[in-house]
């Protein structure tokens, strides 16, 4: 991968800086994340990313051979590969937030028999890091593991910033609304601020989802040690089943599993501040 990135480096003006070769790497790494569960093909990657389809090819093609790609021999369809696995392992804390969370995210789907989705916060962005599947005959794929949104988008996302301040809101909406009004052609800043009011109000979000008519969403935002909002849980399904009273009884059921978690959190950031002792084994006898 370096060897390449040399090589556009050093071609004609015309070919892309070291630096867009990067942005292009990993603009394709985040769609790839993104339909990890069907994988993509070229086809699909070089429209996604509005780059020339040879451009994209060789890309691809480097990021199989360090195995940061895998090329699905008969689909032809591109999946993260074990690369990126063994790194995320590295990268990841001890305890992730996605691990506290998922035994809530699966509590609440086998109760609800609904989807349920855990958003972190990323810089602009909210990025999908896990999911719970309930039993529901119809269910509501809104959000992939993976799948990164403008942070202006998604019950999740407006969770999160119902429990920022009006300073930090405005901020993130200036910055977002251009892509976010080319994304998706269904937004509305009036709306996403009424549905931040709204949840201010209720204690939790209850919206539509953008890309998907017919299906609504109950959120709950979480916080750090610090208060910070870093993450939402959101419960997602087809507006039949989700009118305002049961949206309360599944706002409550959130709430309760974010106020666990939270303290979980809590307990995690005490112990980390905690000397460690030292064993027996290590003790020195007294003389």
């Amino acid at each position: 991968m370096v060897h390449m990135m040399r090589q556009e480096e050093d071609a004609a003006p015309t070919r892309a800086s070291g630096s867009q070769v990067v942005q292009r790497v990993a603009l394709l790494m985040r769609l790839v994340a993104a339909g990890q569960r069907s994988g993509l093909r070229l086809a699909d990657l070089h429209r996604a990313a509005s780059l020339e389809r040879p451009t994209v090819h060789r890309l691809l093609q480097a990021l199989v051979g360090e195995r940061l790609l895998r090329q699905d021999g008969a689909s032809r369809r591109y999946f993260l590969g074990p690369a990126m696995y063994e790194m995320g392992l590295a990268a990841s804390p001890q305890l992730a937030l996605r691990d506290i969370c998922h035994p809530h995210l699966q509590r609440i789907a086998q109760h609800t028999g609904d989807t349920v989705f855990l958003t972190e916060r990323s810089g602009l962005d909210g990025v999908c890091t896990d999911r719970a599947e309930g039993n529901a005959p119809i269910k509501a794929y809104v959000l992939e593991i993976g799948k990164r949104r403008p942070l202006t988008v998604g019950g999740g996302a407006t969770a999160i910033l119902s429990a920022m301040d009006d300073v930090e809101v405005d901020r993130i909406c200036r910055a977002n609304l251009d892509r976010t009004l080319k994304k998706f052609a269904r937004y509305s800043e009036p709306t996403l601020r009424g549905a931040i009011a709204r949840a201010r109000a209720r204690g939790f979000v209850l919206s539509g989802v953008l890309e998907i008519p017919d299906v609504r969403t109950v959120a709950v935002s979480i916080r750090d040690v610090g208060g910070a909002p870093v993450a939402a849980i959101s419960v997602s399904t087809v507006a039949s089943r989700l009118d305002d009273e049961r949206a309360m009884e599944i706002g409550t059921l959130v709430r309760s599993a974010v106020e666990a978690i939270e303290a979980a959190l809590a307990d995690q950031a005490l112990a980390a501040l905690q000397p460690s002792t030292p064993s027996a084994a290590g003790r020195q006898p007294k003389n």
